[in-house]
């Protein structure tokens, strides 16, 4: 059953490799389609392409329909082409002929647009709540640990002092300009492609402002041709946001994986949340930091294999596009398990709180002691030649403290600023502080 059939069967091996595994993605836009589909019938009533009484009718079997997928119970039968084929056949079976005229003005390209555009848009929320959860988490941690200090590095080399506080906070504002690239794809997400048809209109007077309202989208895309352009992109910039909030969480992951190093011995976790060795007896592995580290390295390539995929298409639809739903349906959902799994396994690190007493730390504050000099009235060069003889000579003895200041500093983290620019980035996408707890 198909809803371009034309008297005939295709071939079954050109069935099986055009449709792939898409039915079984097209599961997860089930819900999708019947809500556009209530929407478009709406809008069909409202110029005259329905009666009130077959809306009524439609809307009734639509809401069956939902309650079904809401059961989890929905299939997309054998035989049956996609999510859209099997509505509407189930619509039809249940009601007759005033079934199939739900598919007036509208093509399986605008269809699956708008399906797709729903989806992600609920998908990219649900993304950027786990990234704040995990946000919320660090601004936590870097608050509770601002006066534990550590090595800070630079080309991995013991370099000046830094803290926990800076660390975890580093990492929250690194997700805050994360946020930034989630709304931009988020805003893209958010513009109504219904009533583009098969990519150049229809000559039915349809109201795609009216469907626009009706799925709470912010905007149209107005050009009919541009709406069908809008398959791929759409997909891209959701995949670049995640790609962004991948690396960070990735960088964040290796750091973990080396300061549970034994030559580090930073931090630590329980040992239910390790694994071990077959053959060493004293290995406590950080496993899920580098499972999160490798899916975060696989979620940046994401974004090119799109790009790959796209790149030199013609204008208009292409079944290329279907084999967007195998790269960036699992892309979102891992990328969600990876932010909620760090964000657990964060709330039980323990962090050690002596790091600096080791004396191979000493040079840590050498910069301090530039610093004091300068500020007693030597001049930074001379100040700098003074402490740098006494590390060659042996003489050099640290002051094992900081006194800094200045915004975003050991002294002056500057959270609450962090959190107040996250958030106020947040809300661009309709979410308020206390949805993500």
């Amino acid at each position: 059953m198909k809803l371009w059939s034309k008297g005939f069967e295709p071939d079954k091996m050109i069935e099986e490799f055009t449709v792939g595994a898409d039915r079984e993605l097209d599961l997860r836009l089930a819900r999708y389609d019947v809500q556009g589909s209530m929407a478009h019938i709406r809008m069909l009533e409202s110029i005259g392409l329905l009666t009130r009484e077959e809306l009524d009718v439609l809307l009734e079997g639509l809401s069956e329909i939902a309650e079904t997928i809401e059961r989890g119970e929905f299939t997309i039968e054998e035989g049956v082409e996609d999510v859209h084929s099997q509505v509407e056949f189930m619509l039809t079976a249940k009601l007759g002929e005033v079934g199939k005229k739900i598919h007036s003005g509208r093509s399986r390209n605008d269809q699956v647009l708008v399906d797709l555009k729903l989806f992600m848009r609920d998908e990219l929320r649900k993304v950027a709540e786990a990234t704040a959860r995990l946000f919320d988490t660090l601004i936590a941690l870097s608050d509770k640990h601002k006066d534990v200090l550590m090595p800070g590095y630079t080309h991995l080399q013991v370099a000046m002092p830094s803290s926990f506080g800076l660390w975890f906070g580093a990492y929250a504002e690194s997700l805050a300009d994360d946020m930034q690239m989630l709304v931009a794809a988020y805003n893209i997400a958010n513009q109504n492609p219904l009533g583009s048809a098969a990519g150049y209109g229809s000559s039915f007077p349809l109201d795609r402002t009216m469907t626009t309202r009706l799925l709470g989208f912010k905007d149209l895309h107005y050009n009919v041709v541009a709406a069908q352009m809008s398959r791929g992109k759409t997909e891209r910039a959701a995949s670049m946001a995640i790609a962004s909030i991948a690396s960070t969480l990735g960088r964040l992951a290796m750091d973990v994986c080396m300061w549970m190093c034994q030559n580090f011995g930073f931090v630590s976790f329980p040992d239910e949340l390790t694994t071990g060795s077959s053959i060493m007896p004293h290995k406590k592995n950080p496993d899920v930091f580098e499972i999160m580290r490798g899916k975060c390295n696989r979620l940046q390539a994401v974004p090119n294999e799109i790009a790959l995929l796209t790149a030199n298409l013609p204008l208009g639809y292409n079944r290329d596009l279907q084999l967007l739903k195998d790269i960036i349906f699992p892309a979102t959902t891992e990328m969600i398990e990876c932010l909620d799994m760090a964000e657990y396994m964060l709330r039980q690190m323990r962090v050690r709180g002596d790091i600096i007493d080791d004396p191979r730390y000493d040079y840590l504050f050498t910069v301090e002691e530039v610093n004091r000099l300068v500020l007693s009235g030597v001049p930074f060069r001379e100040a700098y030649r003074t402490v740098g003889r006494e590390v060659q000579e042996g003489t050099y003895r640290p002051v094992r403290e900081v006194h800094h200041t200045h915004e975003g500093s050991i002294g002056n983290l500057c959270n609450p600023e962090i959190s107040r620019k996250f958030h106020a980035t947040l809300s661009q996408m309709g979410i308020k502080p206390e949805e993500t707890k």
